[in-house]
């Protein structure tokens, strides 16, 4: 199978963004239960800087990731950023200090969210910024307004949209345009389930829109769930490769749409050396078939 080895976020605009087609997703650098400070702080500086050097010239963070800490660990280790180098964060989210997600996705809250994410990343303008849906969709419309208003300031380049159905980009679409949308998507998840009391989307229907509208789907949590149910297809298929499942899985998503930009993340430099190799792994069409 031919496997395009880049993406090209926003490619109708006059700033189309070409990234390499995995992406690192800076979550997991944080600490227990994705709050405060990493347990092992030089390991995570040292992995952003490995993922650069490996080509990886996509990252995704948000503000409300520690608090703050992935944020200030990309500047700390990567800063001043090379020309290529494309920063995704997310807004629409905060943290309790009893470590609960809860919305934050009113147009002051989402200002507040964009100029902080300015400071601690040492930006100007966010390349790309995801409206997470958190907790309903009532604030969605009036909130995408508000993104597209410091767009048109400035402060961001391109707006995606997080967590979303079908429906709600399609919603989205009549706005204005959407570059990205970051939802759950693997091999062992595409359909809504339940994360930290919300409901997360994913779906196969929602990748056929975007393929059809030309817009990058980031997937998240795509080893979490994966791995853990240890689909005996996944397994056999590793086996034939002498590699590791989290490896097919990746695999599985580069091959499974050249609009899919897997983002996986992990706190282990081991581990990224790991799902970095998965970029090798040619599936063959048989592969594909056995996997679906």
């Amino acid at each position: 199978m031919n496997v395009p080895a880049t993406i090209t976020i926003a490619s109708k605009s006059k700033n189309p963004l070409t990234v390499n087609r995995l992406g690192y997703g800076t979550m997991r650098l944080t600490g227990e239960g994705i709050y405060g400070e990493p347990p092992n702080r030089p390991e995570a500086l040292q992995i952003l800087k490995r993922a650069v050097q490996s080509g990886v010239n996509f990252l995704d963070t948000a503000d409300y990731y520690g608090n703050d800490v992935t944020n200030r660990l990309i500047a700390e280790s990567l800063y001043p950023y090379s020309k290529d180098l494309v920063i995704c964060t997310k807004v629409g989210a905060t943290r309790k200090p009893d470590k609960s997600w809860i919305p934050f996705n009113k147009p002051e809250n989402l200002r507040t969210s964009i100029e902080n994410n300015l400071r601690t990343l040492k930006i100007d303008q966010v390349q790309l910024v995801h409206l997470r849906s958190m907790g309903g969709l009532s604030n969605f419309e009036e909130g995408l307004e508000a993104m597209f208003t410091m767009q048109q300031e400035g402060k961001i380049l391109h707006v995606g949209i997080s967590n979303v159905t079908a429906k709600d980009l399609e919603t989205a679409l009549t706005m204005g345009s959407i570059a990205t949308v970051e939802n759950m998507y693997g091999h062992a998840q595409r359909t809504t389930l339940k994360q930290h009391g919300m409901e997360t989307h994913g779906g196969d229907e929602l990748l056929a829109l975007c393929e059809q509208n030309e817009i990058p789907l980031i997937p998240f949590f795509s080893l979490v769930h994966a791995i853990g149910k240890k689909d005996s297809r996944i397994a056999e298929t590793a086996q034939k490769y002498h590699v590791s499942e989290a490896q097919i899985n990746i695999a599985w998503l580069l091959h499974k749409s050249p609009w899919l930009l897997p983002i996986p993340g992990t706190s282990s430099l081991k581990h990224f050396e790991e799902n970095m190799k998965a970029v090798e792994i040619k599936l063959t069409d048989e592969d594909m078939l056995f996997l679906e």
